[in-house]
């Protein structure tokens, strides 16, 4: 056995081990490999398990794997494998679990996959395979688990797939599948976990077996079944009983389109004045999913497969990838980690928050995708990227004190706007500098709503059952009271504030002890702010002309700034809840620091720079 999984390796697969004639076990899953899969694989002729999962492989699967005869395990999932799958795979007679799972591969199922015989596990999902389901599906009797999900599988379900008599897990969600659910799947006494949803299946619902616990979300996205009344699918009708309502649709149908038209019009109305007033009425579940809803198959056109390439970033929640659509449009897709259940459930709540939620300085949600095991939301794309970035990166360009100053007043409008002005108070919970986005002409949009809620009761405040937020960022009362407020989001707004001008993280290494980040801007003001500020502001008042030994007329007018806004972090920022300004007053007094940046700059003649 060669285990070395795990090891961050990196490069090519050295053909040097295919002439290991007497290995048996090959793992180096979980690395960085790359390249493809040598084809002098065919030399480990005594290879009964191969690895290599997780790994950064292209190509196609060489053919000269199917001369491995005494293959029981070949797992290859996670990687960028392409082309069609080799027909000699299906040849391997011993193979007992078979994981090509999350790769490109393409092409269709032949006839030969119903001879694997002693197959227990096999694992194609995520892939863009094509065309029918064989008949000989049914050949597979040892089957424990089977996943096609997630792939372009059309045609119909065939009876044969009844004869899985031991099958436990099947599959077939997100594909093409069109038909009738065959009557032999509800056979199928170890059958516990049936997943057909988002599909094109039609029809009357089996009755008994697997069916007889199932639940919607394995059916959901199948538009055409009926019988399952329990679970809200609606029951089958007869035919004659069809007929009649047809018949009765020709002279209801006319008037009770006339009445939902007028109805339509009255709430547009109704609509309208309420937005006038500002009391926009809670959307349904319905309301908020009313757009084009985007496919897997295009997410992965979009990104490539979700290349690396296209990363733009991640975190617990997942990973955030650049994108163009089918039509050209260029979007950010935030994909959930399926892995993690905050993530997941959050999911929804993101969507309603996203969708209610209307402002200039808000990211808008384009689309979403969403299935039983894959969530994803798709975003408008901002080009300049976080301002997390813009401050630490080395390719952002210097930020002026003037676009730090509208940044920050961009993300004060946002949350004046959820807290103030949406219909319900909303909460972000996670304000900080990688979750600020700059669009081309570097205006701020608060993005990640993940975790955000909608708030209900008349002191506007939520008891939080676990720890949201950032360290850093986090407002003391969520480890204190475990009860969170408005307040809570002015707290990290202060914190955010307070380290765009200072250019300093509040986890930087120089906290660790008792000093804290606010503790430390705190002792220098307000007569030392230059030893805490961002050295490269003061150059914002320098024309280029004076001596640098001592400050010009600007330089005078940006620390004045600087001192106001610095006041307002640490406002923002108190222990306190009740101690610090509400959102509206953060507009209120940033707005005046602008106008008097301005208005000194016109009365002494400045020509500050503003890029």
């Amino acid at each position: 056995m060669l285990s070395l999984s795990g090891n961050q390796l990196s490069g090519m697969i050295p053909t040097q081990i295919t002439s290991m004639n007497n290995l048996q076990e090959l793992n180096l899953s979980n690395n960085t490999l790359s390249g493809t899969i040598p084809v002098e694989i065919s030399g480990l002729t005594s290879l009964v398990k191969l690895h290599l999962a997780n790994n950064q492989l292209v190509g196609p699967i060489p053919s000269t794997i199917g001369s491995l005869n005494q293959l029981q395990v070949v797992v290859l999932s996670q990687n960028s494998l392409s082309s069609t799958i080799p027909i000699s795979l299906w040849h391997l007679q011993k193979l007992i679990e078979l994981d090509l799972s999350h790769n490109s591969l393409s092409g269709s199922l032949p006839a030969d996959i119903g001879k694997l015989t002693a197959i227990t596990k096999m694992d194609l999902s995520r892939n863009q395979l094509s065309g029918d389901i064989p008949f000989s599906f049914g050949e597979l009797q040892m089957m424990i688990y089977m996943n096609l999900s997630n792939n372009l599988l059309q045609g119909s379900i065939p009876d044969s797939v009844g004869k899985l008599l031991s099958i436990e897990e099947l599959d077939l969600s997100s594909n093409v599948l069109s038909g009738v659910i065959p009557k032999s799947l509800a056979n199928l006494t170890y059958l516990a976990n049936l997943n057909l949803s988002f599909n094109r299946l039609e029809g009357q619902i089996p009755e008994g077996g697997a069916f007889s616990n199932i639940t919607v979300k394995s059916l959901m996205g199948n538009k055409a079944l009926c019988g399952l009344p329990s679970q809200g699918i609606e029951s089958c009708q007869s035919k004659t009983h069809s007929r009649s309502i047809q018949r009765l649709l020709k002279f209801i149908l006319p008037a009770v389109v006339a009445f939902f038209i007028l109805a339509f019009c009255l709430c547009m109305l109704v609509r309208r004045k309420m937005n006038k007033q500002g009391k926009m009425p809670l959307s349904s579940d319905a309301d908020l999913l009313n757009y084009q809803l985007i496919s897997y198959h295009e997410l992965v056109r979009a990104t490539r497969n979700f290349s690396d390439d296209n990363l733009l970033g991640s975190g617990s929640f997942g990973k955030v990838f650049k994108g163009q659509l089918d039509d050209e449009s260029i979007v950010a897709i935030k994909v959930l980690n399926k892995q993690q259940e905050v993530a997941s459930k959050s999911f929804d709540t993101e969507c309603r928050a996203l969708r209610m939620a209307r402002h200039r300085n808000l990211v808008r949600i384009v689309s979403s995708c969403s299935n039983l095991d894959f969530k994803a939301l798709v975003l408008e794309y901002m080009p300049n990227g976080s301002l997390d970035n813009q401050l630490y990166s080395n390719d952002g360009l210097h930020l002026s004190f003037l676009q730090r100053l509208s940044i920050m007043l961009d993300v004060a409008m946002a949350m004046e706007y959820l807290h103030h002005h949406h219909f319900e108070v909303v909460l972000h919970f996670d304000l900080k500098p990688s979750n600020i986005l700059l669009d081309n002409d570097m205006v701020a949009h608060v993005a990640d709503f993940g975790i955000s809620k909608l708030l209900f009761g008349d002191d506007n405040s939520i008891t939080l059952t676990s720890m949201p937020g950032t360290v850093g960022y986090m407002a003391p009362e969520f480890g204190s009271t475990g009860k969170a407020s408005r307040r809570s989001d002015v707290y990290s707004y202060g914190i955010v504030l307070l380290e765009v001008f200072t250019r300093k993280k509040p986890t930087d290494p120089m906290f660790v002890s008792e000093l804290t980040f606010r503790q430390w801007i705190n002792q220098a003001f307000p007569y030392e702010l230059s030893n805490v500020t961002d050295c490269s502001l003061q150059q914002d008042g320098h024309t280029g002309t004076e001596d640098l030994s001592k400050l010009s007329e600007d330089s005078i007018i940006v620390n004045t700034c600087l001192a106001s806004i610095i006041e307002l972090g640490l406002l923002c920022s108190r222990d306190a809840p009740d101690d610090r300004v509400p959102m509206n007053e953060v507009v209120i007094r940033l707005n005046k620091i602008k106008s008097n940046y301005y208005s000194l700059c016109g009365s002494n003649g400045a020509h500050l720079k503003l890029n």
